[in-house]
């Protein structure tokens, strides 16, 4: 069964949900109750007494658990709330009898989730006496027998903690030949956690607290969901399993670069919403940690109007600007204040982005983060996300706020001043609903005033103006301990001077990894004409100078039109198979029929099996779409061209990509093999002519390319075909001949084209 796009959006948007709502969607006790840098050990099952030798002795049976700064006790019947005790606020902790039951004396006991609902913490000071009678303990020990199977290679072992939202689990990592495994040290949530190298798709370093610590996995394509998220207590330790799992992966998957991903979006082959995505991720920003998640801009300056109005530029807030700097009077104030301050100087003392941001909009969807966060307790009814409206006011008028939406939980969040609740987010007069604000939100993020100005925006939180003069130029400095290398950790000795620093950072907010030195490029904003359009000597911008984006192809003859529709009615689907999950670009079939090779936008190619019909392989040279494929003779050897200027040769006996030819400035629109020549086309305006004889090609060893010819035009090329003529848009012809055989080129545009 199909699945449609809509359907897609709703498992997208439920996987998000998952990452904020699993601790506590099955399991009452979560490790968002311990408090900064505190860990969970073990646990043990346990009985907690009331009334203990009264009239009314009731025994409650549950689990403790044992944590370095608490202990909790969690009833099986979830009418009865969670109790932590802080171990610092314990008189005395001793036996009581001979029955084996703890005494806790403590001044404070916290009650949680009682009925299972979700609210602030109750803390009561208390003088009693709480029993807990020990019975069976849960003992996890470090067990290498969960690790691997005996058939699997030990590559290396450390100690690593695992980082989801406002949590971090120590335990020990191994890596084989084979999988990835994470063993916590108290077998929280489950005893091992298991990743087969197979199905490994991108692996990055991260920063945590501003240091080279972190290695994040994703198993998937989804920018917002990983696998795991790992902290290593040394950089060595995460260079060296990085560079073992980068080693498995070297001919699986290509390696991502800002670059190349510019190159996409600049094209129109990503969203601005995937690019954003993309950028966030090479930038560090992930979702398991808070004080990287992804930034996103403002982009609506308009919450008062009946409709929203996407054609007109005042709708949209100045994406050259920091939102700390849209209010002319409060960036004078802030400007007055910087030139009075001593060194280190900095505009704004709060950052855009920092857990209490990220959870100030997520508190309806995650409300146990924000109760972690704020010890127990929601923000004042005042201070919550009230209002579209007024949180983008606030944003440009208030003093400390310069931060870059239902509540279904129906969660007691407090009154206002004025006696309201708070309750669902009020949208603004254009959004007829929750839907249909975020649809209009997506809207204005992909319209064409963003696509033109988004760079601008780019330069100030990933580019050239993040850090320098250029910063200062463009107001746009923040505190210095929110960059990379503001401090360093391992020179501070004092170990609470240590923890107090770390604490600042991750709460405070960072600043992302600098992905560009210099401006930013503008994004080619196609006007295409459609093919059935004719493009005649008479048209008055025939010979109007023509941006990269203001591109056509050359029509049809009515002749030509006439043959391709007659013969087409001819034609009857007998089998129809989606393998791909964009457009197809290239397609070859074997000799004898069996197999069929396609490539695609969405970079990969696959090899189809006819008579099992099912996918065999499914290869990825790279992160950019491919354009053609074709089959050499003998069918041993599959030849693809990508957008990223390459040619690939992939082996079909070995399974492996065989080479790589670099042979051209741009984008290989099109490739084709004649008489033991191969022939590349390219957007850089050239055709080039190599040599190479197939018996060699099918051989392991690197094949050596010499360019026999390079036949340049004055437009892009996009494909060349033996035995026939070119031309372009002008209407001007060109035969280029190379000894034998005649190399055309039918289709040629002023500006590169997608397919």
């Amino acid at each position: 069964m199909e699945i449609t796009s809509r359907q897609r959006d709703r498992q997208r948007e439920r996987r998000k949900q998952v990452l904020f709502c699993s601790a506590f969607s099955k399991f009452r006790f979560s490790l968002l109750l311990l408090n900064l840098e505190e860990y969970y050990f073990e646990q043990h099952t346990a009985n907690h007494i009331q009334n203990k030798g009264g009239q009314y002795e009731r025994k409650i049976r549950g689990s403790l658990k044992i944590c370095s700064k608490s202990v909790i006790f969690e009833p099986d019947v979830i009418s009865q709330p969670i109790i932590k005790i802080p171990l610092r606020d314990c008189i005395k902790i001793g036996k009581h009898g001979e029955n084996g039951s703890n005494r806790h004396f403590a001044k404070y006991v916290y009650f949680i989730k009682e009925h299972n609902i979700v609210a602030p913490y109750k803390i009561e000071r208390v003088s009693k006496a709480f029993h807990l009678f020990l019975a069976i303990c849960v003992v996890i020990l470090s067990n290498k027998i969960l690790f691997q199977s005996v058939s699997e290679k030990l590559h290396m072992e450390c100690k690593a903690e695992m980082v989801t939202p406002l949590v971090t689990n120590p335990g020990h990592v191994c890596i084989t030949d084979t999988n990835l495994y994470f063993q916590p040290l108290n077998g929280y949530p489950k005893p091992v956690v298991q990743i087969t190298l197979q199905d490994v798709r991108r692996i990055y370093k991260r920063r945590h607290g501003l240091m080279p610590l972190g290695l994040e996995v994703f198993c998937t394509e989804d920018d917002l969901c990983s696998d795991i998220y790992l902290k290593f207590y040394e950089p060595q330790d995460r260079d060296d399993l990085y560079f073992y799992i980068a080693t498995y992966l070297e001919h699986h998957v290509a390696e991502r670069t800002a670059e190349s991903y510019t190159l996409q979006w600049q094209r129109g082959h990503l969203s601005n919403y995937q690019y954003l995505l993309h950028l966030n991720n090479l930038a560090d920003r992930s979702c398991n940690d808070l004080s990287q998640y992804p930034v996103f801009p403002w982009i609506i300056n308009d919450y008062c109007s009946t409709e929203l109005d996407l054609s007109n530029p005042g709708t949209f807030r100045d994406l050259s600007r920091p939102v700390g700097a849209l209010n002319k009077e409060r960036l004078e104030r802030l400007l007055t204040r910087y030139q009075e301050m001593p060194e280190p100087k900095f505009m704004y003392g709060s950052h855009y982005s920092s857990p209490g941001y990220v959870l100030f909009y997520l508190v309806r969807i995650a409300p146990e983060y924000m109760l972690c966060l704020q010890n127990g307790r929601f923000d004042n009814a005042d201070r919550m996300f009230n209002s579209i409206a007024e949180t983008w006011k606030n944003c440009l008028d208030g003093a400390t706020d310069f931060k870059e939406v239902v509540n279904s939980l129906k969660l007691d969040l407090g009154k206002r001043q004025g006696g309201q609740m708070v309750d669902d987010v009020e949208l603004p007069p254009w959004a007829r609903s929750p839907e249909d604000f975020l649809q209009k939100s997506k809207d204005a993020l992909e319209s064409n005033y963003v696509s033109e100005h988004l760079h601008e925006w780019i330069d100030l939180i990933f580019g050239y103006k993040q850090k320098g003069s250029d910063a200062v130029e463009a107001h746009n400095v923040f505190h210095p301990l929110t960059y990379e290398g503001g401090v360093d950790l391992n020179s501070i000795e004092d170990p609470d001077e240590k923890v107090a620093m770390l604490t600042q950072i991750l709460e405070f907010g960072q600043t992302p990894k600098q992905l560009f030195v210099t401006p930013h490029p503008r994004r080619i904003t196609p006007k295409l004409k459609t093919v059935t359009q004719a493009c005649s000597p008479d048209d008055p911008t025939a010979d109007s100078p023509v941006s990269p984006g203001e591109e056509s192809f050359e029509d049809l003859t009515e002749e030509s039109k006439s043959l391709a529709w007659n013969n087409i009615t001819k034609l009857q689907l007998q089998e129809q198979y989606k393998i791909h999950k964009e457009a197809v670009t290239g397609i070859a079939v074997s000799c004898n029929g069996s197999s069929v090779f396609t490539t695609s936008q969405d970079s990969t190619l696959k090899m189809f099996s006819k008579e099992s019909k099912m996918l065999q392989r499914s290869i990825s040279f790279s992160n950019m779409a491919l354009s053609s494929c074709l089959l050499l003779p003998g069918d041993a050897t599959v030849i693809s061209s990508s957008w990223d200027n390459n040619v690939y040769f992939y082996s079909i006996a070995f399974a492996r990509r065989q080479d790589t030819l670099m042979g051209h400035d741009d984008a290989v629109s099109k490739i084709c093999w004649h008489d033991n020549r191969l022939y590349s086309a390219s957007w850089d305006s050239t055709v080039k002519v190599w040599s190479g004889v197939p018996a060699e090609m099918t051989c392991t060893r690197r094949q050596q390319f010499d360019m026999l010819a390079e036949l340049e035009h004055d437009v892009s090329v996009m494909s060349p075909v033996s035995d026939a003529v070119s031309g372009t848009v002008t209407s001007t012809r060109a035969i280029c001949t190379h000894r034998k055989p005649v190399v055309d080129i039918v289709l040629i545009s002023s500006a590169p084209q997608r397919n």
